[in-house]
């Protein structure tokens, strides 16, 4: 390996000794091939970051199939959403494929195995066929209706085509084994009778294949070297083996499956079936709530694509399955946003800070750096005043040598501006400080360059004008269940983990230089973290969304 290369996982050295076998790098394709029944999770972001990320490395096309089978859980709605990430996160795929453009080559390929005797229409119950399938240590029995003639399986199969039979009448199986040691090669079904309407075909169809059939095969037909897919399709790859070896051509590639390991995140679960849940049932408020671990709900939480696509590369491909802990995904955004991310002031938990001896109608326009670590985001200038707001944390009345922000009697600097110097409180009739009084020194101005500006004091604030405030709304998200794995526990509803504090909705006060924010525009509010601005702002009324925490508070909550 060169110096200073990355190390091939263990994907990229299948595809390394193919190509020493018997593969060129013309025959090299990959796909990602959702199915839409729901939103893209962070788990889907991984796999598209995988298989895009080959067609760069071996500038091979990657085509974007929907295995869109299954009538009653699939939506146009979903496919839209799916390109749509694909495309925020960076990536363009060669062809754009469905299942369905493939339905009548499957249909006709299915009569070819009947005809051949691989195949026949079984008129059991479901309930009668999971019967018949026996046990891993126990073979299956046959089905009464194995042996049907040729000609019966044909008229039978097309009736249900046309929908002339029952809805869950009769199903296509392929004939193969029912002793076999792999459950799956016991005569799996092939198709099942459907009348439903399908968001490409309409009622077209009566009958829809099964994944099984239309995944391997759609591969086939698109010419994919290498599908790439989840440990659980493992003990599947035999039986895509077997159906792509009745419809495969002497001279033509056959794809290859194999399998990696999914990296689950914790304190989530990526399951499109409870996803769906917290939806319908309310616990969120759409599929790209900032809670949710979709892509478009981490999107509308301020996630970058950069952050998601080093997320992914950092936690790489495996042969086992294992638990990232979120914080991580968290330290790719927080490390992302910090390299980008203007820097603002803002104030969310506000207390009124007044300057004594502050001139009353003065006000300045002080020069701040928008980002120090970009050179080229230059300044702006933010206003200050005898009123401003600080943060409630960061005083306290009577405090010990380890508190180094302001307390009576010592001094701190604001940020950008000047040292001041607490020096008495005002409280209401419950004893709650309403105003805290200081004084400010006229010569520590930072940047004037004077010996007082020059002086060191141990605290810096931040805070904001209170005539110059925008006043917003700030919504502090934070992790969706309080368990690591929330659905781990069978004896358990993942529901009982809901994070009862995972939304906050409180009012916040910023610079007046964030006034004509865009939706997505994203900021760091020093000394508090990064957020951005949501969908539901409007002109009359901002809406920022926390995104992280500038540390993982976290760890320091469950170690509390």
């Amino acid at each position: 390996m060169e110096e200073g290369k990355k190390p091939l996982n263990f994907i990229e050295q299948i595809i390394e000794e193919d190509l020493q076998a018997n593969y060129t790098k013309d025959q090299l394709k990959f796909r990602f091939p959702p199915e839409p029944n729901g939103y893209l999770h962070i788990g889907h972001a991984s796999s598209i970051c995988l298989n895009f990320g080959l067609g760069e490395r071996y500038h091979a096309p990657v085509n974007l199939r929907f295995d869109d089978t299954n009538p009653m859980k699939e939506e146009q709605e979903y496919v839209d959403a799916i390109k749509n990430d694909i495309h925020w996160l960076g990536f363009k795929w060669a062809e754009e494929c469905y299942a369905s453009d493939y339905f009548q080559t499957l249909y006709d390929w299915a009569v070819a195995l009947i005809k051949n005797g691989d195949a026949y229409v079984d008129s059991q119950t479901s309930e009668e066929i999971a019967q018949q399938k026996g046990t891993p240590t126990q073979a299956g029995t046959e089905s009464p209706y194995r042996n049907r003639s040729v000609a019966e399986n044909l008229d039978l199969f097309e009736k249900m085509k046309n929908g002339e039979t029952a809805e869950k009448g009769h199903v296509l199986r392929a004939k193969i084994d029912m002793a076999a040691g792999n459950m799956l090669m016991r005569d799996p079904i092939m198709y099942r009778g459907l009348h439903r309407n399908h968001h490409r075909t309409g009622d077209s169809w009566k009958i829809y294949p099964m994944y099984d059939w239309a995944h391997g095969e759609s591969d086939f037909i698109e010419s994919v070297s290498h599908s790439f897919c989840t440990l659980e399709f493992l003990p599947h790859r035999e039986l895509y083996n077997w159906f792509i070896s009745k419809v495969s051509k002497p001279g033509k590639l056959e794809p290859k499956q194999r399998e990696f390991a999914r990296r689950n995140l914790s304190h989530t679960i990526v399951s499109k079936r409870k996803l769906l849940q917290l939806v319908e049932k309310g616990v969120v408020e759409s599929w790209d709530d900032p809670r949710m671990p979709t892509i478009s709900g981490l999107r509308r939480r301020g996630y970058t694509p950069e952050s998601i696509r080093k997320f992914a590369d950092s936690i790489g491909v495996g042969k086992r399955e294992n638990l990232i802990d979120v914080a991580h995904l968290e330290f790719c955004v927080r490390e992302d946003l910090n390299r980008v991310a203007p820097r603002v002031m803002g104030v969310l938990d506000p207390v009124k800070l007044v300057i004594t001896n502050y001139p009353e109608d003065k006000e300045e326009w002080l020069e701040a750096e928008n980002n120090p670590e970009d050179e080229s985001a230059g300044s702006r200038e933010v206003p200050f005043s005898r009123e401003l707001y600080i943060e409630k944390e960061d005083f306290k009345e009577e405090a010990n040598r380890k508190f180094f922000r302001l307390t009576l009697g010592k001094e701190v600097r604001l940020k950008n501006a000047y040292i001041i110097k607490g020096e008495s409180v005002v409280k209401n009739d419950q004893g709650e400080i309403i105003e805290i009084h200081c004084t400010y020194d006229p010569k520590s101005k930072s940047g004037s360059g004077s010996e007082e500006s020059m002086r060191k004091v141990k605290g810096t604030l931040h805070w904001v004008s209170v005539k110059h405030a925008l006043k917003v709304e700030i919504r502090l998200y934070d992790r969706l269940f309080t368990e690591e794995v929330p659905d781990g526990d069978k004896e358990k509803d993942y529901l009982e983990f809901v994070n009862p504090d995972s939304l906050q909705v409180i009012t916040g006060y910023l610079e007046p230089s964030l006034k004509n924010a865009s939706v997505m525009d994203k900021f760091q509010f020093q000394r508090i973290g990064y957020f951005c601005v949501d969908k539901d702002s409007s002109k009359e009324k901002l809406i920022f969304n926390k995104t992280v925490g500038l540390r993982d508070s976290w760890a320091k909550i469950q170690s509390a």
